[in-house]
């Protein structure tokens, strides 16, 4: 399996090859994703599942057998369940958020998709996010997948981060290099 970015270099990353291997394997990556989306609900959400997932108070044998009670209750796929539990039974829960990420951009690349990460001074709408999508789409000649953030400091406009790339369309970097020009 070839990994872009040195993907495997980390602890996260050979524990997100692996089970991505894995569900491609069962052919179920995209019930995984799905899976690790409830995952990552459940942390937004409950105080005490980002408690059990977090705090190194928990002995790797209680979070194991909490982990494995709440997969049903969650609706994890199979695969996604007995990760989890290898993950608690090594101690490894602190990995759980890089290891999402990680699995997300191997299943991107799966796919044949790139990542765009923007950030604007406000939300953008679907139109907008659809326009952006088709227009890098044509700079790429992939698709791409937009991770769209907001930042109000930038005043408007937007900065787009394409892989190595980035562009940075924001009226703040345009103040800021306008105050450098006139200080001469």
């Amino acid at each position: 399996m070839e990994n872009s970015g040195g993907i495997q270099a980390s602890l996260a990353g050979r524990y997100a090859t692996a089970l991505f291997g894995l569900a491609r394997d069962e052919q179920q990556v995209d019930a995984v994703g799905r899976s690790l989306d409830s995952v990552e609900a459940a942390m937004a959400e409950s105080a005490d599942f980002r408690a059990l997932v977090t705090s190194p108070l928990v002995g790797r044998a209680d979070a194991g057998k909490t982990i494995r009670a709440l997969v049903p209750a969650l609706g994890l796929d199979s695969i996604t369940g007995r990760f989890l539990g290898v993950l608690a039974d090594n101690g490894r829960f602190s990995e759980l958020k890089s290891v999402v990420r990680l699995f997300r951009e191997l299943a991107s690349d799966a796919r044949g998709e790139t990542k765009a990460e923007v950030t604007s001074a406000h939300p953008l709408g679907d139109d907008q996010i659809a326009a952006l999508k088709t227009k890098l789409k044509a700079r790429v000649g992939r698709d791409v997948t937009i991770d769209a953030r907001v930042d109000p400091s930038l005043l408007g406009g937007i900065v787009v981060r394409l892989g190595s790339q980035m562009i940075d369309a924001s009226i703040a970097t345009k103040l800021n290099t306008l105050a450098t020009a006139m200080k001469g």
